[in-house]
């Protein structure tokens, strides 16, 4: 191997590195610290929550950690975590020498810690950092918000702009650097996620932008386009932001059906059932995510024909969604199955993820969705969403490539504990919660009624468990690194794909010229 196939040393080859591995595991690491910081406030969170009364925050601070948890998990430990996986593996399971731009994947990443600086110094502001909830409702963030939401929105910005380039390069890689006989319906299920991901991220970052751009002008510059008495609407707001809202529930669990689709197979010992019908689902969804939007708005008072377009159109995600999980638990049928800690991340997936989806049907009629509005029943469903369906698909990512990351093997009786923790954690966490939004307790209120305390202290009970286990993840992670035992190529017997020809841990440069695809 060359001396230009080595990486350099020092700092500064990871300030102006332009090598896609490493820039995927900055991704990852700034996943990974933002993990615990977005964490860190849950745990305070629940920690308020943990018996009726005021404990120990007060009602301003705890809407204060309730906006930054939600904001820091979305756009600092999902988001990153994907891009990072990305980054390293989708040059190796299409056969790129490295990213399209090499360039802008660089600086696309050293955005991101300096808008999280930028969000995280909110809370040291006069006033404190933002109060209103990651949605940012006006007027709460225009009228009656803190100073610090003009920070809050030059890091939104500044996270969007990260987003669209990493989406620019992403399909840029795709469509042009495949290895030669690698055609669009050979490829793995990751980069279709990825790919259909990248034009969803392209389409809804501007209007993001454009909204919390109509919020800074309706703060500082006299304009109403929120404000009801200068002949604005606050339900533009809603409508607005749930347009990019929607397709971005869908950002951020699109690659983690690419993961559990290259993962199921792997440890089944079969061939993905229906890789057609997979990505043409996943073509569905990604369409019918653009024309759901207001079912967050049902209470806002719109037209009874709205509530009943949107209504349909929400009930029929789940028909592309419901081929998904047939095809997977086709694939594991009368499959060769071992549960190793990926299979395990990923068959609680597929559980945990098709509870989210029942819930979700129920938020989605539109005369119920009166009920549980604003309850705990809806933190319980995207919750039920998000944390199966985005943190244990990259926890499962980050245990299948592990191997050819460092080149050695994450000790697997670990690995199990860690799962099974976080599996008791986060269902004793959440599961509750279901209850507690149907008998009617509302959320982001510090305060609750002596009727819910015994659901919320077994929620509680669940999210430091939770929380505390994931310090397990880390402890294996660096022991992983440090003392692992060398891995082999292909250290799963049914791993299929080219990034299991090349050594582990994956060399620097990996293909200096392209492989040929059969």
């Amino acid at each position: 191997m060359s001396e230009h196939h080595n990486p350099p040393k020092g700092l500064m080859r990871w300030v102006l590195t332009t090598n896609h591995k490493d820039i995927g595991s900055m991704y990852l690491w700034l996943s990974l610290i933002m993990f615990f910081v977005g964490g860190f406030m849950a745990m305070i969170i629940r920690a308020e929550l943990f018996e009726p009364g005021l404990q120990i925050v007060d009602p301003n601070f705890y809407n204060q950690m309730i906006t930054m948890h939600g904001l820091i998990m979305i756009f600092g430990a999902v988001m990153p975590a994907f891009t990072g996986l990305a980054n390293w593996m989708l040059p190796l399971m299409i056969g790129a020498p490295d990213m399209a731009l090499p360039r802008m994947n660089n600086w696309s990443f050293w955005i991101l810690p300096f808008a999280f600086i930028m969000l995280s110094s909110t809370l040291f502001m006069e006033g404190g950092s933002p109060n209103f909830g990651w949605t940012a409702y006006a007027p709460l963030s225009t009228t009656y918000a803190p100073n610090s939401t003009t920070f809050f929105i030059f890091a939104i910005h500044m996270m969007g702009i990260s987003s669209i380039m990493g989406a620019i390069n992403i399909i840029a890689t795709i469509l042009n650097l495949r290895a030669p006989g690698m055609t669009l319906m050979k490829m793995p299920m990751f980069a279709w996620t990825w790919l259909i991901t990248a034009y969803l991220l392209l389409a809804v970052m501007p209007v993001l932008a454009g909204v919390v751009t109509m919020l800074l002008m309706d703060i500082h510059f006299g304009t109403s386009f929120f404000n009801a008495g200068g002949g604005g609407d606050p339900v533009l707001y809603q409508h607005v932001f749930w347009f990019f809202g929607h397709p971005e529930v869908y950002i951020v669990i699109l690659p983690s059906f690419g993961i559990i689709s290259t993962i199921l197979p792997a440890f089944s010992r079969k061939p993905l059932f229906g890789y057609t019908s997979m990505v043409y689902a996943l073509g569905s969804i990604a369409f019918l995510s653009f024309i759901v939007w207001a079912h967050h708005m049902f209470t806002v008072g719109m037209p009874l024909v709205g509530e009943l377009f949107f209504m349909y159109a929400t009930m029929v995600i789940s028909v592309p969604t419901g081929v998904k999980i047939f095809n997977w638990v086709a694939t594991m049928f009368r499959g060769s199955l071992t549960f190793e800690a990926p299979m395990l991340f990923s068959i609680a997936f597929v559980v945990l993820f098709t509870i989210g989806g029942f819930s979700g049907l129920m938020l989605a009629i539109a005369p119920a969705d009166f009920q549980y509005h604003d309850t705990y029943f809806v933190v319980a469903h995207f919750h039920y969403v998000f944390v199966p369906g985005s943190v244990f698909a990259i926890f499962a990512a980050t245990y299948y490539w592990l191997p050819k990351w460092t080149g050695n093997m994450y000790d697997e009786s670990l690995a199990k504990v860690h799962f099974w923790f976080t599996f008791i954690g986060m269902n004793l966490t959440f599961f509750p919660m279901h209850f507690l939004g149907l008998a009617g307790m509302p959320r982001r209120i510090p305060d609750y009624n002596l009727q819910f305390a015994d659901f919320n202290l077994i929620a509680s009970v669940g999210g430091f468990l939770f929380g505390a286990t994931q310090l397990v993840f880390l402890f294996l992670i660096i022991k992983c690194i440090k003392t692992g035992k060398p891995a082999s190529e292909s250290p799963w017997e049914g791993a299929e794909g080219l990034e299991w020809t090349v050594p582990s841990p994956a060399p620097y440069h990996t293909f200096s010229t392209p492989p040929d695809i059969k």
